[in-house]
């Protein structure tokens, strides 16, 4: 396993080019499979709803001032109750814009450097966002900053990395895309799955006290999600990481 120090020199993480094939139908089909309009995408959706419940199981009798990293669709607030502020982290608006519960949304930031420093949050979330993220030490520096005394990081996530999940996709997305457009699937997975599960994990670890981590699945590699829940924030950590790595963000 690598240390820390091998761990965060991975980082800022460069994402791989994709052909100008998939380029021509990236859009379309993160629109699909957000949406739940294939079949595979359909019944991926019903598996991720896993995910969806155990991000919002904390908000199950009252709502919390909330700001989701990659809100993507909004598909989480289904699963969330009104009544408190829920700010968003979203750089592609063309996701969610036109959304049914955009009116819900407080405030829509396309970078979390854009949260005002001074805001704080009684939960921050993520649902299958920080496997795409470049950037993630700086990310949850930045995220661990702006949880209030007491607040909590939840955030599900695919086992990327794992045997089951790649398995699970190559059965399903990925064969119904390569009938569907000829194209390799496992192109677009590198060039959006940036971060391995076990990288997430060790790196809100680094950066948060208290960590809890449950799966959907029999341990690490036979499971399709993992759900982190994480408090108390370590801050000193958070400083040098917003040091080290906030003059290469991107």
């Amino acid at each position: 396993m690598a240390s820390a120090d091998a761990l965060l020199a991975r980082f800022p993480k460069t994402r791989p080019p994709l052909p100008e094939k998939l380029q021509a139908i990236y859009v379309r089909q993160y629109q699909e499979n957000r949406s739940g309009e294939t079949t595979a995408a359909s019944l991926a959706q019903r598996l991720e709803a896993w995910m969806h419940r155990q991000v919002a199981a904390d908000v199950r009798n009252a709502a919390k001032p909330t700001l989701e990293l990659g809100a993507g669709t909004l598909n989480q607030l289904a699963y969330e109750p009104p009544g408190a502020a829920y700010d968003i982290v979203e750089p592609f608006r063309q996701l969610f814009e036109g959304s049914a519960v955009r009116g819900r949304v407080r405030d829509v930031f396309a970078d979390i450097a854009e949260v005002p420093a001074e805001r704080r949050y009684a939960r921050i979330t993520s649902v299958a966002a920080l496997e795409h993220i470049c950037d993630l030490p700086l990310v949850l520096a930045r995220a661990a900053k702006l949880l209030e005394t007491g607040g909590s990081f939840r955030a599900a996530i695919p086992a990327e990395g794992g045997f089951l999940w790649k398995l699970g996709w190559m059965a399903t997305t990925g064969l119904e895309f390569r009938l569907r457009h000829g194209l390799d699937y496992g192109q677009l997975m590198a060039h959006e799955h940036v971060n391995r599960a076990d990288e997430i994990e060790r790196l809100v670890s680094a950066v948060f006290e208290d960590v809890r981590v449950k799966s959907f699945g029999v341990g690490r590699q036979l499971s399709l999600y993992r759900f982190v829940e994480a408090a108390r924030p370590r801050l000193d950590v958070a400083e040098t990481w917003m040091s080290r790595f906030g003059s290469s963000a991107r």
